[in-house]
């Protein structure tokens, strides 16, 4: 059973992705609100969850939506689409090579999404500051998962340096969100599994901390154990 609703929600998802990205991306170059639309229509498959795949979602807390660092757990692709759809008009931070998927990455780049190359070279980091410091000045919050990548249940890895990076130079808060999606969704595994997926909201983190502290105040945050 388990299977067959992975390749059902597989089906509609690749299938409707196929239809929304680029059209989205086309009417984009036209009328630019397209482009924040077809954000939120994609987004939309996470009211698929339940009906489809027997996932529910239970939120702990509240979601800012404010001007804020959202930093995140990041277990499975769950997260990519729960960006999009708990938040009105985040900016996310993502990898610069997902900005050369054709039509998505130009609706990402329309978008606002703040790339970050992997080599973390102050060339890379300068680009990606002026892109949090342009959506910080739209009133938008910045999301970002300060592990890097996706990571399996029960790993907690040192935070790449991108998040502190981020930190000093917006001078903002840091809401740490905790989740256990890898439970339901495995990362990189093809069949989900019903069940609930917590995410939880912790509290925020004071800007001005040194470095070593807010470190180590993140880290435990996302890394709180989930019933």
């Amino acid at each position: 059973m388990n299977m067959l609703r992975s390749i059902l929600f597989a089906i509609l998802f690749y299938l409707g992705s196929a239809i929304i990205v680029p059209v989205g991306a086309v009417i984009g170059v036209f009328w630019a609100p397209a482009i924040r639309a077809t954000g939120r229509w994609w987004s939309t498959w996470f009211r698929m969850l339940l009906p489809v795949l027997g996932i529910r979602v239970v939120i702990r807390g509240e979601i800012p939506q404010h001007s804020v660092i959202i930093a995140a757990k990041h277990q499975s692709a769950f997260e990519t689409i729960a960006t999009l759809y708990l938040w009105d008009f985040p900016a996310v931070v993502l990898k610069a090579e997902l900005m050369r998927i054709p039509f998505w990455g130009y609706v990402a780049q329309r978008h606002g999404s703040i790339p970050v190359e992997r080599d973390a070279s102050t060339k890379a980091m300068r680009t990606m500051m002026r892109a949090a410091e342009a959506a910080m000045a739209q009133g938008r919050p910045i999301i970002i998962f300060p592990e890097g990548s996706r990571m399996p249940v029960g790993e907690a890895p040192p935070l790449k340096p991108g998040v502190s990076g981020l930190y000093k130079m917006l001078k903002l808060p840091v809401v740490p969100i905790a989740l256990d999606s890898g439970k339901v969704w495995p990362r990189n595994a093809f069949v989900k599994r019903p069940g609930t997926i917590t995410i939880d909201v912790g509290e925020t983190i004071p800007a001005g901390l040194d470095r070593k502290e807010f470190e180590a105040r993140l880290h435990a945050a996302i890394n709180k154990p989930l019933p």
